[in-house]
């Protein structure tokens, strides 16, 4: 075999890193491309944060900068910095993108060390809020046994029931387990633990530390003082002692044949009892509240008729080079000190130009959403055209990846209210008059059906079928049930009721 070498020419794609980075920062949350920033301002000594009242007191030294490449960007216009003194590198200055827009409430999480004497105020007033602990089950038991007069052994048994209950108030060890858990040497006796437990249970929230659900119901209805609601009460503590299954299955008629009561008795009883709390504990410590900062603003002009998308002003902070330092640039120095400024300079502006790029295909991509869901924006959720990822990757010219990138954990805020731009896209189904229907109208068919329907006699999915069919929607009874439980609606059976 004989060694040889040969020159080829070929054409390759090669993922640059300021591509990497544009992408990278494209598919970033709103909190992500914060943190982001905050880390690119840390360890890039060419970048720096403009602050609010640095703009208020010198505003004749910025100027404003219409992107040619994007008219849609008019009403969210960046600031081009000029450069506070002559550098003896000028062409730096024409290649540095329009900057983003301010983040008010940036100083409020990060401090900076020109900006710490205006942080001081936002931080001691969010001070309470950021270092609050929200309180367990346990926690809020533990408090008040410590304000309850126990023996010490009643205390013992009591803390190792409180132990034993979960976030809903349910006891998840049986008592015997319990009782038996105990040293000998206490001399602790079931009935000791069972009396504990029985206590426990009349703390707040009351049936707490219940063994099923007939106890927890029954406990709370033990405390109802309501004497014109006497016997009512008394007929809900025989249907949940001896027919809660039956309750459940909703078979009411036999449950009126059990109970012997008319249907005007068993609905008052049901009402009493469907105003129980079955979870007792779950709303000492509710789950963490996630905010949502919508990316993008869309409001109807009253005059013209016409939609308007507008970028959050809010959702970055606005960042631009530091002129000092760019000034410090020299164009024929080598050193080691001259090219560690000269990389830090030319990252700062892919940076800024990645985070423009990045707004510009927002604006884009929600632009050709608004202008494809005008009919959602004025009529709702029955009136959403279906729309997949390649109709807008074809109206912008751009790949499907990069508006699946764009359109995920971004919000739009619009009069109907704030959605993930994914909401926007849905499959069709095809009509008889050879149109199509998204999944998003067809849900709310279904829900404007469900709402209306008759809860004696609740539609079935067969029958919703023949209801969409009958509008020239052509839906499988299966495509009905998914679609029904996408929207957490239960099936006709438990939908069912006893009376309106």
């Amino acid at each position: 075999m004989k060694l040889s070498l040969q020159l080829k020419l070929g054409q390759q794609l090669t993922m640059t890193p300021q591509l990497q980075q544009a992408i990278r920062l494209l598919q970033l949350s709103t909190l992500d491309l914060q943190q982001e920033i905050h880390q690119a301002l840390e360890r890039n000594p060419m970048l720096e944060l403009i602050e609010n009242d640095e703009e208020e007191t010198a505003p004749s030294q910025n100027s404003v900068a219409e992107s040619s490449d994007s008219p849609a960007m008019t009403s969210n216009e960046v600031n081009l910095e000029r450069p506070m003194q002559e550098t003896e590198e000028p062409s730096w200055e024409d290649q540095i993108p329009t900057e983003l827009a301010v983040d008010n409430n940036w100083n409020d999480s990060y401090l900076t060390s020109n900006s710490s004497e205006s942080n001081y105020d936002s931080e001691t007033a969010d001070f309470e809020s950021r270092n609050t602990t929200v309180d367990t089950l346990q926690d809020h038991l533990l408090w008040q046994l410590n304000l309850t007069p126990m023996s010490e052994k009643d205390a013992t048994i009591a803390f190792s029931v409180i132990d034993a209950i979960d976030p809903n108030g349910m006891l998840t060890v049986e008592i015997e387990s319990l009782h038996a858990s105990f040293e000998d040497e206490l001399e602790i006796e079931l009935d000791e633990v069972i009396a504990v437990l029985h206590r426990i249970q009349q703390f707040d929230p009351i049936g707490v530390g219940y063994r099923d659900l007939a106890e927890c119901l029954l406990i709370q209805l033990n405390q109802y003082d309501n004497p014109e609601q006497k016997k009512n009460i008394e007929n809900a503590k025989v249907v949940i002692r001896s027919h809660l299954p039956l309750l459940g299955n909703r078979d009411y008629a036999l449950l009126m044949r059990r109970t012997k009561l008319k249907e005007a008795e068993l609905g008052e009883t049901i009402a009493i009892i469907e105003s129980l709390d079955p979870r007792p504990g779950a709303n000492i410590s509710p789950p963490s509240t996630t905010y949502i900062v919508p990316d993008v603003f869309v409001s109807k002009n009253n005059e013209s008729g016409k939609w308007k998308v507008e970028l959050n002003p809010d959702t970055a902070p606005k960042i631009r080079i530091n002129n000092n330092y760019a000034s410090l640039v020299k164009r024929a120095d080598a050193s080691d000190d001259n090219n560690y400024l000269k990389d830090n300079l030319q990252e700062a502006k892919w940076f800024i130009k990645s985070l423009q790029s990045r707004n510009e295909t927002l604006m884009k991509v929600s632009t050709r959403i608004v202008e494809h869901q005008k009919d959602f924006l004025e009529y709702g959720e029955e009136a959403m055209k279906p729309l997949v990822l390649h109709n807008i990757a074809e109206a912008v010219s751009m790949h499907e990846s990069t508006i699946s990138r764009v359109t995920t954990q971004k919000y739009m805020h619009t009069p109907k209210g704030i959605f993930e731009l994914k909401y926007f896209f849905s499959s069709h189904v095809s009509t008889k008059g050879g149109g199509e229907c998204s999944s998003t109208a067809i849900r709310a068919i279904i829900k404007k059906l469900i709402t209306a329907e008759n809860v004696k006699k609740p539609l079935s999915d067969s029958k919703i079928t023949d209801l969409l069919d009958e509008k020239g929607i052509n839906v499988a009874r299966r495509t009905i049930a998914k679609y029904r439980e996408s929207l957490s609606i239960p099936p006709s059976n438990e939908r069912k009721r006893l009376v309106s």
